[in-house]
């Protein structure tokens, strides 16, 4: 289907935004990071409170339902209030959450309060961020803001496990909550430089959005812990979200986004792909571990030089962006995840650095991806889906990073794919691994395929509303 042209979106002049730039990328950085820096510490937390595997894995859960959920709220907020107040009191209810958490580290049941706070909280700011760079900055300026945003955010979940394995093996797991705090020094310079918008009145849809936490909360459980009645509970819950927003005068996401095929397929693309990179993150260490028998510095080393390169190639993929267009980007980015991919699982059982190169050409190409993506989506939108409509996709790829690990972790704790598949590999040792990371190329494929027949190769025009 070939999008609908438009005229440019009308961007306001105001230098003052401009300036906010550089801590843009500042707070992107410390919200995102905490997704993944409590990864490698749930061996030590699970000691310390004697803990099982499904008890201490709340720490990083409970963080990515919160965190996603808030990313749609925050992004509704934004229809409704000023993106001045709402940055505002997400910091502050982020960094309270780590106080909290490092001052109570010694009982579990705030420590899980604490992750949740900092979800809530940290949710605010890469969904207004998002919604801040598409409502104040022109196109051209989006491509290249885009690009720079999300290598930065790709760096950080990167580099989250390293860096959260050194302070936790130096320090304590507990010092892991005090990384956000230098988000607090941004604050005074976000209430100098935004505007004081005056947005629409409207009210938040409660019930809505309660529902979802169900549907989002539920299927996480699914996948995490199994058993079929959180399966049926996401169902139920989704079919009374799905009653609720077409009922509702002012539903918490508008029925309307889900009309538009473009966004529907850019939500799958969204899942699929950050699912299937955040799961080879999960398996790469483990396979690392068993196979070649190297230890978290080590595997560290291997990972580093990928998690450099996104932000290297970052500000590349924004201004391809620019020069060539959003679509072109996105090809290239899975073309990149695609081919990472296959000669990651042709690798195993090879000299290391084969894999350490693979990943940094899928690292450049999530980079790509993300960035393209992320412009093809605001594109699509009309100024008054924004806020919700980049919250869903951020929830949505978010979400996924939760569910399609957990899914993977299944399959290798009962080796489904034990056996002879790849053609190029003949160790038995190597067959989980191998098979597992060819069957996730496929997925990308799969999304290149479905992005081609919806998106096309024509970039769609920004659509002209009053801002």
């Amino acid at each position: 289907m070939k999008p609908v042209e438009h005229a440019a979106r009308p961007v306001p002049d105001n230098s003052d935004i401009k300036k906010s730039v550089p801590w843009i990328y500042y707070v992107i950085f410390f919200a995102v990071l905490n997704e993944s820096v409590f990864n490698v510490s749930t061996p030590n937390i699970a000691s310390q409170f004697g803990l099982d595997a499904s008890g201490v894995s709340w720490v990083v859960t409970i963080f990515f339902i919160v965190f996603g959920m808030g990313m749609v709220i925050f992004g509704k907020l934004s229809d409704m209030y000023s993106i001045k107040k709402l940055i505002t009191i997400g910091i502050v209810l982020y960094s309270v959450g780590s106080i909290i958490g490092f001052a109570l580290q010694s009982w579990y049941p705030a420590v899980i309060l604490s992750r949740a706070i900092q979800g809530a909280g940290g949710s605010a700011i890469p969904a207004l961020i998002f919604v801040m760079v598409a409502r104040f900055f022109t196109a051209e300026e989006r491509g290249k803001l885009f690009g720079i945003i999300t290598s930065t955010a790709s760096f950080a979940v990167g580099i989250g496990p390293v860096l959260g394995g050194y302070i936790a093996g130096s320090f304590h797991w507990a010092y892991l909550f005090l990384i956000p705090l230098p988000v607090l020094v941004a604050i005074p310079f976000f209430r100098k430089r935004l505007p004081n918008e005056q947005r629409g009145a409207g009210k938040l849809d409660m019930l809505g959005a309660a529902l979802l936490g169900i549907v989002v909360t539920t299927l996480i459980l699914f996948t995490t812990e199994g058993g079929w009645l959180y399966l049926l509970a996401a169902f139920v819950a989704l079919a009374l979200f799905i009653v609720q927003i077409r009922r509702a005068k002012d539903p918490f996401v508008d029925p309307a986004l889900f009309a538009n095929p473009l966004y529907r397929t850019g939500l799958i693309i969204g899942f699929l792909i950050f699912g299937t990179v955040m799961s080879i993150m999960f398996v790469i260490p483990l396979m690392l571990h068993h196979l070649y028998g190297l230890n978290t510095e080590n595997i560290g080393l291997i990972m580093f030089p990928g998690a450099i390169s996104a932000v290297v190639f970052g500000r590349v993929a924004g201004n391809m962006t620019v020069k060539r267009g959003s679509h072109f980007v996105v090809y290239v980015g899975l073309a990149l995840i695609a081919l990472s991919f296959v000669l990651q699982s042709s690798s195993v059982g090879l000299w290391v650095w084969y894999i350490g190169v693979a990943l940094i050409m899928m690292y450049i190409g999530f980079s790509f991806l993300q960035t393209a993506l992320a412009e093809s989506v605001t594109q699509i939108l009309p100024v008054h889906q924004i806020g919700v409509g980049m919250g869903l996709f951020n929830m949505t790829s978010t979400i996924s990073g939760a569910v399609v690990t957990a899914l993977v972790a299944k399959a290798m704790e009962r080796e489904l794919f034990a056996f002879p598949l790849h053609p190029l590999l003949t160790d038995s040792h190597a067959y989980l691994y191998g098979n597992l990371i060819l069957i996730l190329s496929f997925i990308v494929i799969a999304s290149a395929i479905l992005y081609l027949f919806t998106f096309g190769k024509k970039a769609p025009q920004p659509v002209n509303e009053p801002v």
